[in-house]
């Protein structure tokens, strides 16, 4: 096993924060004055004895983190993924020694680069060129070695017109380019990446990801925090989920992403009725999952069972060419499959304005185990009025028991045929 490059035991970090009580709806001047001199003393006190200065009539302790224990490997690429205020950056800026733990101990072997959020280890009135060396003096470098990697960084970050322009007039994007370029090419040991990425455009992170993934592959240590389950999914072979301050899974990426998507997304919805908008051309007025005895869906669905979707749309227009399609997409909300009318064989001739129901067919056995959504569309070709419902339904597909335990990468499952040959192997070899 590689050498543990990261030891936290224990970890917590505790904050100290203030409510105000309700205030009464007339208070004497005697008693603002009384009171704004209390909380000047006790302010002063804290001060002194090193204590945080906190705003409010009642304090409360509040543990960001706690209990906190994990073990990192030497090239490990690491997820840390929660919802927000699980701890996920509290966690970075202890491992970054940028906040000290309040219980506990983590040890840390290397030098750490981190990038938390926009601007960390800039100084506005600096420009990028002096920022660069700056920000590499943090992070312990030598001038040499900066000097060595500066065209690099500067290449990399796509800033290079504005280098010697101080980074205070710089954009969000322009400042994450050129901090992430300076943290991932300075060679630290650990490389702690925060979601700040999310402010650059696409281009952006598919490169970072790309420089990511090349620090893994060069053995070096890469933390991870997204809300983006295709970056994590990407780059990390391994996934901790925290969840109120603890540590709620660790483990393969597969299955703590399926976890935190079973954990904080809504349950399967089989039946919708939507409110009527009379202005509207088209409507969706409701929508159901049923089985093949047509009777609703109530629970996650059998890998291997037939469904149907059916829907009712108020056509209040007369169009003699008009289209209706369903999508499906996954809980990265990528769509997955688009199913036309028009590529059925069946004809649509609506004419008249009226209530027209649809059924179709949802093909079975298709997605792997996991949480789906549906999107519906109908519209008229003609004047482009159109009804498009966004996630009106959701659905489980169950993991069928031969399957579980193995891990099943991918999206979509399809049985295909396989042909096997199999060869005597003679003169002594195999």
């Amino acid at each position: 096993m590689s050498d543990i490059i990261i030891k936290a035991e224990d970890l917590g970090k505790k904050y100290v924060i203030g409510h105000r009580a309700k205030q009464e709806r007339y208070i004497a001047l005697r008693d603002v004055l009384m009171k704004n001199a209390n909380s000047l003393w006790q302010k002063t006190k804290d001060l002194v004895q090193g204590k945080p200065i906190v705003r409010g009539d009642t304090i409360e302790e509040f543990w960001a983190l706690s209990g906190i224990n994990i073990d990192i490997s030497e090239g490990e690429a690491v997820g840390i993924i929660g919802r927000n205020g699980a701890g996920k950056t509290t966690l970075l800026k202890i491992l970054s020694r940028i906040t000290e733990p309040s219980a506990g101990r983590v040890t840390i072997k290397g030098r750490v680069a981190s990038l938390l959020e926009v601007g960390t280890g800039f100084h506005p009135e600096l420009t990028g060129r002096e920022n660069i060396f700056l920000n590499g003096s943090i992070l312990g470098m030598t001038r040499r070695e900066i000097k060595r990697k500066f065209d690099e960084i500067v290449d990399f970050s796509g800033v290079e017109q504005f280098i010697d322009t101080p980074v205070k007039q710089y954009s969000s994007g322009m400042y994450v380019r050129l901090a992430f370029a300076v943290a991932a090419h300075l060679e630290p040991e650990i490389l702690v990446v925060d979601e700040v990425l999310a402010v650059g455009d696409a281009a952006f992170q598919k490169k970072c990801l790309g420089k990511m993934e090349m620090v893994g592959q060069e053995g070096r240590t890469v933390l991870f925090v997204s809300h983006n389950m295709q970056a994590i999914s990407r780059l990390c072979h391994r996934v901790i989920l925290l969840d109120g301050g603890h540590v709620n899974h660790d483990g393969k990426t597969v299955e703590t992403v399926r976890r935190y998507l079973a954990l904080y997304s809504p349950s399967s919805q089989s039946h919708a009725i939507f409110e009527d908008e009379p202005s509207k051309p088209i409507h969706l007025i409701e929508a159901h999952l049923l089985d093949q005895d047509n009777k609703s869906i109530n629970s996650s669905i059998n890998f291997a069972q037939r469904f149907f979707l059916k829907f009712k749309l108020h056509i209040r227009i007369p169009t003699n060419d008009f289209v209706v399609m369903y999508s499906i997409f996954n809980m990265f909300d990528e769509p997955l499959a688009l199913f036309d009318i028009r590529d059925s064989g069946s004809s649509v001739s609506i004419g008249r304005p009226g209530l027209y129901e649809f059924t179709a067919e949802i093909p079975n056995p298709l997605f792997v185990p996991g949480t789906y959504k549906i999107l519906v569309k109908g519209y008229d070709r003609n004047t482009g009025a159109s009804e498009v419902v966004r996630d009106c339904l959701s659905f489980e597909i169950a993991d069928p028991e031969d399957f579980r335990g193995i891990e099943r990468p991918g999206l979509v499952f399809k049985t295909v045929k396989w042909e096997i040959k199999s060869y005597q192997l003679t003169n002594g070899l195999g």
